[in-house]
């Protein structure tokens, strides 16, 4: 491969990848800005949003189980350049999303008090969890439907028009809380309703945004009868992609809220101290997961191009940028991590026992990212059933079991659970690099082309 063609490629990969690092940057921001202005209403209306949050991510799981396989097929059509695939592709998808979505937050609404139960929150949190996932959560159809829409957006490499809805939904997010929570101009002081009614706002003005730019963008025009006619040849490739994935991010969300619960155990402080360090590690993890988003659509153009042997020599290229600028940034906020937490809280245990979370977290980043980078570039390629039964076996095989046996019996606390999630991320990490290197993902392709050509 000559230098120019070595330039070329990198910065395919850096126009497909930067766009999406703002929009996860803006993402995480939009939850981080929630926290810090939460934390000023109280500690305890931070754990109780915290822990609904993690509610919510679970919900997220289940609608991305259309968006994740949408955006791997329309990223394989894009490859093969079959257009009006692409259309009839992203018309089911968003149907079936939709449907899914008006579910979800009917179930979430009626059964609120069941969900919140899980967690055995004292009372004096849970009246603000409450209020805010009877709002959140009674419009969360319009994150379904915005998550299928950003998800094929991209996968045509319009990421850029992703990040600026993600930077206006942050500027309003941000505009609205500061009215509610501090009564400005008048407006009535609404605390945590207010930071509920803000995020709901704000999606629901990103789904229009989104809409419109879906049917300029895309290629051949969707139709409105192509989103109420299902094709079992779209619906199909949607799901063999969609269901394992989903099942991954389903394991881990599932196996994140009963570590949760293990932390409610521990007291108030505990689960504190994981809201603020998990919404800063999570800017660790802003990098490495913009790679692994772009590598899905990457590596999904080229297996639908045909091109395999060079899907599999641009993951490398991918993993090696994202570990090592998550170690970077993982170094900065652990070294700053007194400083950073002094921003959320006062309470100098919650900063003592958070500044020891952030320093295991350089050790946790680079297990994750191996996960997020590789299993995103399985995904693309075809092959979604592994990482989904490695995910489950490990997860709670490994990660739960230790998180309980350290917490609690053991005695170690907060600082024991996030050794345990260390060691979950380490194993899977190591054997999804294994799978990646058996090259068998090379016969899950999706999209047949006419020519099928391998990069040398």
């Amino acid at each position: 491969m000559t230098t120019d063609e070595q330039i070329r490629k990198k910065m395919r990969l850096l126009a497909i990848t930067w766009p999406i690092f703002i929009e996860v940057f803006l993402n995480t921001f939009m939850r981080i800005a929630d926290i810090f202005m939460l934390s000023f209403v109280s500690d305890e209306a931070v754990a109780a949003i915290g822990v609904v949050n993690q509610l919510m991510m679970f919900t997220f799981v289940l609608f991305n189980f259309t968006a994740m396989g949408t955006g791997v097929v329309v990223a394989q059509f894009v490859g093969a350049e079959k257009w009006h695939d692409v259309s009839k592709t992203i018309a089911n998808a968003i149907f079936i999303n939709l449907l899914f979505g008006i579910f979800i937050s009917s179930v979430v609404v009626l059964f609120r008090y069941s969900f919140l139960d899980l967690f055995q929150l004292p009372k004096e949190l849970l009246v603000y969890a409450d209020q805010y996932i009877l709002i959140v959560g009674g419009t969360l159809f319009t994150q379904s439907i915005m998550m299928t829409i950003f998800s094929v957006l991209q996968a045509q490499g319009f990421t850029k028009e992703v990040m600026y809805i993600a930077l206006g939904m942050n500027v309003f997010n941000i505009i609205g809380n500061a009215l509610f929570i501090f009564g400005l101009f008048g407006i009535p002081t609404l605390g945590v309703m207010g930071v509920a009614i803000s995020t709901a706002i704000c999606r629901g003005i990103a789904v229009i945004v989104a809409f419109i730019l879906l049917y300029r963008k895309t290629t051949i025009p969707l139709h409105l009868r192509d989103y109420f006619i299902l094709k079992k040849r779209y619906v199909k490739k949607i799901l063999q992609i969609g269901i394992p994935g989903a099942g991954e991010h389903l394991s881990h969300n599932l196996s994140q809220l009963t570590i949760t619960v293990f932390i409610t155990m521990l007291g108030t402080q505990a689960l504190t101290t994981r809201i603020y360090t998990q919404n800063l590690t999570n800017l660790m993890t802003v990098f490495s997961l913009s790679i692994a988003k772009g590598m899905q659509i990457y590596i999904g153009q080229l297996v639908g191009a045909g091109k395999l042997e060079e899907a599999y020599k641009e993951m490398y290229r991918g993993l090696k940028i994202a570990t090592i600028v998550a170690l970077i940034i993982g170094s900065l906020i652990a070294i700053s991590g007194e400083w950073l937490l002094g921003f959320f809280t006062s309470d100098s245990d919650i900063i003592a026992l958070g500044s020891i979370i952030l320093f295991l977290g350089m050790i946790l980043e680079p297990g994750r990212t191996f996960n997020l980078v590789i299993i995103s570039s399985l995904r693309a390629s075809g092959d979604a059933t592994y990482p989904v039964l490695i995910g489950i076996l490990s997860m709670w095989g490994i990660s739960v079991t230790l998180a309980y046996l350290f917490g609690l019996p053991l005695g170690y606390g907060l600082i024991g659970i996030t050794i345990a999630i260390i060691i979950d991320e380490w194993f899977r990490g190591g054997l999804m690099f294994w799978r990646w290197r058996s090259k068998k993902w090379q016969e899950k392709k999706l999209v047949e082309n006419d020519t099928l050509v391998t990069s040398n």
